[in-house]
C-alpha cells in the first residue's frame, strides 16, 4: 500500500462522530454533578461521629497531626459509602518523580474461617500501603534491590470513586516515601512546604496585629492547554506514539497566521468532548470554570476555579488523566506535550497563585489603594525577594525536554525568570525603592466603549503581560512559564518555599529594627526599600519576547538558563541545598535526587526521540524518496529519448536533499551510540543537548524539505496539513 493509500485510510476514517450524549436526552447541571463521587466533608459529616469528623477537619483546616484511633471509623464509613457506589476495589494513588499518576489497587474482598467472602477494610489499610519502590525513579535515594516503599493517607486530599464500566474504585489519594522515610513522590515536599509557607505567613500576621491567625494556606488553579487529534491519525504517526511530538513535518500550507482559531466557535465533535470530560471532572470534585480554543489549530484549553494548593495538584493530575480517558471515547486523542507540532504555538499549563486563609483572606489581594496597604506591600514584596533570589530554581521546577522546546519562543515567557507588577504597582514599588513609604497609588478608571447602547466598563489601573514568567494579575501571581505536560507539584513546592524563606527575613528584619527602637511602621518601610533596592532588578514590565530583554537582563544580572541541563544543575547549588533543607522542605540527599531523577528523564526522552528519528529517516522517509527520486529519473530518461527535454532541476534538488538526509542520518546513529552511559547523568544530559539534538535537528531538516517536494502519493506520513484540523 502507497503512503497515500495509508493516509487516506486513515483520514476516511477521522469522520464526524455522534456526541455520547443523544439529542432530547436528560443533563444533570454542574450542581447536581458536582462531587458526587467524591468523599467530601459533607459525606463524612453525615456519616462519622461527631468527635471522629471533628478530629479530621482539625487535621484538614488546622494543619493539626492526625490522630490514627480515629482511622478505623473512618474506613469503615468509607467503604459503606464506596460500597453504595459500585466499588468492590481500593487504590492508594500517588505521584512519583515521573510526573505522573500511580496506583495500587486492592480488593475489599476478604473471607471468614468458614470460607465465606467478606468485606473488609480496615484502618491500617486506610492509612498505610506498601508498593513496591524499586521500579519507580528515586534519584539514587534507594537501589533496586531495596525495594520497600510506603504510601501514607493524605487526609487533607478527598478520597473520589473512579468510574468504569466493568466496576468502580475507591481511590485514596497518598504521599509516597522510602523505607528511610525520604519523599519519593511529587505530594509530601507539597505539604512540608505548605506548612513552612504557613508558619512564616502566620508569623509575619502576627507582627501585623492578629493574633490568632488561622491557617495560612497557598491556593492554586492551573489553566490546562492541550492538542486533540482524531486516534487514526495519532496511530499513523509512529513518532507521536512514541515521544508526545511529530520529529519531523513540514510547515502546512495554512497554520496560524490568520488568528482564526483562538477563541473561535468550538468544533461540534470538540464541544462534546468537552462537555463528556467536564461531566465527569464535576463527578470528581474538580471546579471546571472555562473552556475555549487556544491559538493554533486543534489546540484548547480549560481552566479550574481555584483550590487549596495541595487539592489543586491533586485535581490537575486527574484533570490530565480525565482528558485523556475522555478523549478516548471519542475518538479522539489529547495531546499534552510542550511541543507537539513544528512552527505552531506550543502548550503551557499557567499555574495561577496566592496565599491566604478564611480572616485574613487573600494576602495578595492590593485593594484599591495598595500604597496604603502595608500589609499586602509586604507579602508581595516577600515574592519579589524570592523570584530574585532563587529565580534559577524556578527555572528548574519547570525544566523538561519537551518544555525547552517552548520556553523563549513567541508563545511562551523566555528562560529568564522576572516579575511582572503592571502599572499600578511598578509605581508603588517605585515609591517605595525612593524611600519615604509610598504615598499615591493609580486609580482604577472607566472604560468608556463609544457607543451608547454598550455599558461602560470598569477599567484596571494596569495591563497584562502575555510574555511574562511570572505576572501579578490583580490578587495572584500566574507562573506561566509550566509546561502543559508537567505536575504543578514542583512549582507550587518553589513558590511556597521561596516566599516562606522570605517571609522568615523581612520577618526577622523587622522583628530587629523593632527591638531596637524603631517605630513599625518605619521597620516596615524600611525593609520594603530593602527589597526593592536589593531585587528590584527582578521587576520587568516591558516585552518579554523582544531581544532587547535578553541584553538587559544579562546586564541585569539575571540568569538565562536556556536548557534543561543548565536549569537542573540549580538543584546542587549549596544555595538551593540550603533553601530547602532549612525549611525542612527537602533535604540536600532528597532534592539532589530531584536532580538525579530529572535529568535521568532528560537524557531517556533525548534518546527515544532520536532513535525515533532515525528509524523514521532509515526505514519510512528514504525509501519513500528514493522510490520518488526513481520515479522522476525515468520520467526525465525517457522525455530525453523523445527529445523532449526533462525538468532536471527537481531531480537534481531531490538527489541532493536524499544526499543531505544520509548525511545527517548517518551523524544521528553515531551520536546515539556515543552516548556515555557511564558518566554522570549530568554529562550525559549536556552530551544529549550539545551532540543528539543538533544531529536530530539536521536530520528533520532534510526530511522536511524532502516532503514539501516529493510526491504526494509515496510520502508515507500524514502531513500537518491533515492532522491539524478536527473533522
Amino acid at each position: 500500500m502507497s503512503g497515500r493509500a495509508v493516509r487516506t485510510q486513515a483520514l476516511a476514517a477521522a469522520t464526524n462522530r455522534p456526541s455520547s450524549i443523544p439529542p432530547g436526552s436528560s443533563i444533570e447541571t454542574p450542581s447536581e454533578l458536582f462531587g458526587r463521587n467524591v468523599f467530601s466533608k459533607t459525606v463524612m459529616q453525615s456519616r462519622l461521629p461527631k468527635g471522629v469528623y471533628e478530629s479530621l477537619q482539625a487535621t484538614v483546616d488546622e494543619g493539626a497531626r492526625l490522630d490514627p484511633s480515629v482511622a478505623d471509623v473512618v474506613a469503615s464509613a468509607m467503604k459503606d459509602w464506596a460500597a453504595e457506589h459500585g466499588a468492590s476495589y481500593f487504590a492508594h494513588v500517588f505521584y512519583p518523580l515521573t510526573g505522573l499518576s500511580a496506583e495500587k489497587h486492592d480488593s475489599f474482598l476478604d473471607t471468614d474461617g468458614a470460607g465465606l467472602a467478606i468485606s473488609n477494610f480496615s484502618g491500617g489499610s486506610l492509612v498505610q500501603g506498601e508498593p513496591d519502590a524499586s521500579s519507580f525513579p528515586s534519584g539514587g535515594i534507594r537501589e533496586t534491590f531495596e525495594a520497600r516503599g510506603y504510601t501514607a493517607w493524605d487526609v487533607t486530599s478527598p478520597a473520589y470513586i473512579l468510574e468504569n464500566p466493568n466496576g468502580n474504585t475507591l481511590c485514596i489519594p497518598t504521599a509516597f516515601v522510602s523505607w528511610t522515610g525520604e519523599a519519593l513522590d511529587k505530594k509530601t515536599p507539597v505539604l512540608r512546604s505548605q506548612q513552612a509557607l504557613n508558619v512564616q505567613a502566620q508569623r509575619m500576621l502576627r507582627l501585623f496585629g492578629h493574633e490568632d491567625p488561622p491557617r495560612v494556606s497557598c491556593f492554586a488553579g492551573a489553566e490546562q492547554e492541550y492538542f486533540l487529534i482524531d486516534r487514526n491519525f495519532y496511530f499513523a504517526r509512529p513518532d507521536l506514539m512514541s515521544t508526545g511530538r511529530t520529529l519531523m513535518g513540514a510547515a502546512p500550507p495554512k497554520g496560524q497566521e490568520f488568528d482564526d482559531h483562538y477563541f473561535g466557535a468550538i468544533p461540534e465533535r470538540v464541544l462534546s468532548f468537552m462537555l463528556d470530560a467536564e461531566r465527569e471532572m464535576l463527578k470528581l470534585g474538580i471546579p471546571t470554570k472555562t473552556r475555549h480554543n487556544e491559538v493554533a489549530p486543534g489546540q484548547y484549553e480549560l481552566a479550574p476555579i481555584h483550590e487549596e494548593g495541595n487539592v489543586a495538584a491533586d485535581h490537575q493530575q486527574l484533570t490530565m488523566s480525565t482528558l485523556s480517558r475522555v478523549a478516548h471515547r471519542h475518538g479522539l486523542v489529547c495531546l499534552r506535550h510542550e511541543k507537539p507540532f513544528k512552527g505552531v504555538n506550543g502548550s503551557g499549563k499557567h499555574v495561577n497563585w496566592s496565599l491566604g486563609n478564611a480572616e485574613q483572606g487573600n494576602l495578595l489581594n492590593p485593594g484599591d489603594t495598595p500604597h496604603a496597604n502595608a500589609q499586602f506591600l509586604v507579602f508581595c514584596a516577600a515574592v519579589i525577594r524570592g523570584v530574585d533570589k532563587h529565580g534559577a530554581v524556578m527555572r528548574a521546577a519547570v525544566a523538561s525536554s519537551a518544555n525547552d522546546h517552548r520556553l523563549g519562543a513567541n508563545e511562551a515567557p523566555p528562560s529568564i525568570m522576572s516579575v511582572f507588577l503592571g502599572d499600578q504597582l511598578a509605581d508603588v514599588f517605585e515609591q517605595v525603592a525612593q524611600g519615604g513609604g509610598a504615598t499615591t497609588s493609580k486609580e482604577h478608571g472607566t472604560l468608556k466603549v463609544g457607543a451608547d447602547t454598550l455599558p461602560q466598563l470598569p477599567k484596571d489601573p494596569g495591563d497584562r503581560n502575555r510574555t511574562s514568567p511570572f505576572a501579578f494579575t490583580g490578587n495572584r501571581f500566574e507562573f506561566r512559564a509550566v509546561g502543559s505536560s508537567q505536575s504543578i507539584s514542583g512549582p507550587l513546592v518553589v513558590l511556597n518555599s521561596i516566599v516562606a524563606d522570605s517571609l522568615d527575613y523581612l520577618a526577622t528584619e523587622i522583628e530587629n529594627a523593632v527591638d531596637g527602637g524603631a517605630d513599625f511602621n518605619e521597620a516596615v518601610q524600611d525593609v520594603l526599600k530593602d527589597v526593592m533596592t536589593k531585587h528590584g532588578r527582578v521587576i520587568f514590565n516591558g516585552d518579554g519576547y523582544a531581544e532587547e530583554w535578553q541584553v538587559e537582563a544579562a546586564a541585569r544580572g539575571l540568569p538565562n538558563l536556556r536548557s534543561t541541563p543548565e536549569a537542573l544543575a540549580a538543584y546542587e547549588t549549596k544555595e538551593a541545598q540550603d533553601l530547602f533543607d532549612r525549611l525542612d522542605v527537602l533535604t540536600p540527599r532528597e532534592l539532589h535526587s530531584r536532580f538525579e531523577a530529572y535529568m535521568a528523564q532528560y537524557v531517556m526522552s533525548i534518546g527515544v526521540e532520536a532513535r525515533s528519528t532515525l528509524e523514521l529517516a532509515r526505514t519510512l522517509i528514504y525509501p519513500a524518496v528514493k522510490r520518488f527520486q526513481s520515479n522522476l529519473a525515468t520520467t526525465e530518461t525517457n522525455l530525453v529519448a523523445l527529445g523532449l527535454g526533462g525538468d532536471t532541476e527537481t531531480l537534481t534538488r531531490v538527489t541532493d536533499l536524499i544526499a543531505q538526509l544520509i548525511g545527517a542520518t548517518a551523524p544521528l546513529g553515531r551520536a546515539i551510540e556515543g552516548l556515555p552511559g557511564d558518566a554522570p547523568i549530568g554529562e550525559q544530559g549536556n552530551y544529549c543537548r550539545d551532540e543528539i539534538l543538533p544531529a536530530m535537528t539536521a536530520v528533520r531538516a532534510a526530511t522536511d524539505s524532502l516532503e514539501e517536494i516529493a510526491d504526494d502519493e509515496l510520502w508515507p506520513l500524514l502531513t500537518y496539513q491533515e492532522m491539524l484540523y478536527i473533522k
